[in-house]
């Protein structure tokens, strides 16, 4: 996990704790769109970058389309409206990417599947000879962020999160649009976060459901040793999937009720180095 790994081992206490600070902070939200799915294989198509606090919104935001050099597919066009004459007619990657670093040395990192976002920004990067990394405690998803707070929503997609909370912007799968809207989910949540009482947000977090792998993590033991301890404890799962993608989910709480109580004073301990 390239967002916060400290986090799938944090309780929901130090969750609270641990999102109360970040909320301070500056943050800067990054969007880019693709010619696939994977950057060892894929290019940037589009870029857009803003920068935001809770107290002031979105202080300044840039996008540019950016030349791949190299094909983008049908289907990706489809999806973004990012034709190839669009990115033809752009600088690539070398000549746009530089200009970024700066905004993206600071803040708080945030996107939505920050995972994918960040991959992609150290594939293109490297060949500038740019070692791009961000420290974990200055990472934010606000995919996981949704998980939590939003358990029970059928589905975290940003264009449905869009839907769901009505926030006005463009269409969706365009860089500007889903960074402004990225924002506002993170602004949305992390306000709640400041607001709500800790025992109503503590029963909010319980009801994300974490996989057998998180539960693992949280309990402190391998996959198997986790399952026959929850099933011990008469914890059930829900099974999500089929074939092999196939895996069992867990309410938080109830994996966080047979968490041994040593366990809390230690989760914040990646963030004390």
């Amino acid at each position: 996990m390239l967002h916060l790994p400290g986090q799938a081992r944090m309780l929901s206490t130090d969750l609270l704790a641990y999102f109360r600070r970040v909320s301070a902070e500056p943050f800067t939200v990054v969007d880019v769109e693709t010619t696939g799915h994977q950057p060892h294989n894929a290019r940037i198509t589009e870029i857009s970058v803003l920068q935001a606090t809770l107290a002031d919104g979105i202080t300044v935001q840039q996008t540019d389309l950016v030349n791949p050099q190299t094909e983008v597919p049908p289907q990706i066009v489809k999806v973004t409206g990012i034709t190839q004459a669009m990115v033809d007619a752009a600088q690539p990657a070398a000549t746009v990417l530089p200009a970024y670093l700066p905004m993206l040395q600071s803040g708080i990192l945030t996107a939505h599947n920050l995972e994918f976002d960040y991959s992609f920004l150290r594939a293109e990067f490297a060949p500038l000879d740019v070692s791009f990394n961000r420290p974990e405690t200055e990472q934010l998803c606000t995919v996981q962020l949704a998980r939590l707070m939003l358990p029970d929503l059928p589905s975290r997609s940003l264009p449905n999160l869009v839907k769901h909370f009505q926030f006005p912007v463009g269409e969706s799968h365009r860089a500007a649009a889903d960074a402004i809207a990225c924002w506002l989910l993170a602004e949305r949540l992390l306000t709640e976060i400041l607001n709500e009482d800790d025992d109503l947000l503590l029963k909010r977090f319980a009801q994300q459901w974490i996989s057998l792998k998180a539960a693992a993590t949280l309990l402190r033991c391998p996959t198997a040793a986790a399952k026959s301890r929850l099933e011990t404890a008469g914890v059930t799962g829900r099974p999500v999937g089929r074939g092999e993608s196939a895996t069992t989910m867990y309410r938080r709480g109830a994996v966080e009720r047979i968490v041994e109580p040593i366990a809390s004073a230690v989760q914040l301990s990646i963030f004390d180095a």
